[in-house]
């Protein structure tokens, strides 16, 4: 028997660093955000042996355990081993031997939220398996509370809940780990437009998120006015494009963007760098109206906003950096799970 899940990364669009605490707790936080087509994959796998393995299939990595209700946390697989002791702290799990396997679509730390969403996906799987009575957003409350509390891992709280409710959504976090998401509907016309005018493009570099969210939490806390401005005027970015979006307004897409792009760097040092400001400025000069580093910054996935028909010439641009442009398709589900017999 294996029991089997997927969770979708995403773009990250306006707001990015909103939704990271204490900024939220103080003065809420606001996102935009849509899931694509890349995904994080987790199997479970029921065995003959009494071990518990656990394997990263992506990364060639893999430990293996005598039956235990606790594996270590030390470093490696930690997303794998943190899920399985927090499931078997809170609801125990059938002293039998199983593989947990994962894979991934994209990179750790590309800024496609990879691993918030491998944890929600390896929860899925084992909810699936548990017949778990968890909803949507406790799924996505859990997978936070995994990450930051029972790993320590610095970030935000918008992966969580893209991955598990999907689609294009706006997000607001409030004090006391509040979050609400609001789906939007919009017309199929308008997101059509916007996935052949969105360029998802891979830095060919990976950065630790970490260091950037800890310098960004520092600024909060010793009250930066500039870096608490920066994320103020993030949070408005991230109400202005919900409103063009809705309504249809693509032709200010590409200068929300920039204007977010512009605010992101004040809020951290390391956000962005000599190369992705020459990859900006080039992509701007081949027909981008704005663009935007994905996740916390540093390296990994910018996306390109290029109306009319600039798209090929952006890209053609792009690829003489040595990155890679990455097909995509917008997705309207978040989690999935089933059962393979």
């Amino acid at each position: 028997m294996i029991f089997r899940s997927k969770a979708p990364l995403r773009i990250g669009l306006a707001g990015g660093g909103t939704d990271v605490s204490p900024y939220s707790d103080k003065y809420g936080g606001a996102i935009l955000n849509v899931t694509v087509s890349l995904f994080a994959y987790a199997n479970i796998e029921m065995i003959k042996e009494n071990k518990i393995i656990v394997e990263a299939l992506d990364r060639n990595e893999q430990e293996n355990f005598e039956w235990s209700n606790s594996l270590p946390i030390n470093g490696k697989l930690d997303l794998l081993k943190g899920v399985y002791n927090r499931i078997q702290k809170d609801y125990g799990i059938p002293k039998s031997g199983l593989r947990l396997s994962t894979f991934v679509d994209a990179p750790a730390g590309s800024g496609l939220g990879t691993s918030s969403t491998l944890v929600v996906a390896i929860i899925g799987a084992f909810v699936e398996m548990l017949k778990l009575p968890l909803g949507d957003y406790d799924i996505a409350h859990y997978a936070y509370q995994i990450e930051r509390e029972d790993l320590k891992l610095a970030g935000g709280k918008q992966d969580q809940y893209a991955a598990m409710f999907g689609g294009v959504n706006y997000m607001e976090f409030y004090e006391d780990d509040k979050v609400i998401v609001n789906p939007l509907r919009i017309r199929s016309q308008y997101l059509h437009e916007l996935e052949n005018n969105l360029v998802l493009y891979f830095t060919a570099t990976s950065r630790e998120s970490a260091s950037i969210i800890t310098e960004q939490v520092k600024n909060v806390n010793d009250k930066n006015e500039k870096s608490i401005e920066a994320m103020h005027q993030l949070k408005e970015q991230a109400r202005m494009m919900k409103e063009a979006l809705l309504k249809g307004r693509l032709n200010e897409f590409g200068e929300i963007l920039d204007f977010g792009f512009q605010q992101k760097r004040l809020m951290a040092h390391n956000i962005s760098n000599s190369n992705i400001e020459e990859i900006y400025e080039a992509a701007k000069n081949s027909g981008a109206t704005g663009g935007k580093i994905s996740g916390a910054g540093g390296g990994g996935f910018m996306i390109f906003y290029c109306p009319g028909n600039t798209h090929h010439a952006v890209v053609e641009k792009l690829k003489t950096f040595g990155g890679e442009v990455k097909n995509y398709t917008f997705t309207k589900y978040g989690l999935t799970t089933w059962c393979a017999g």
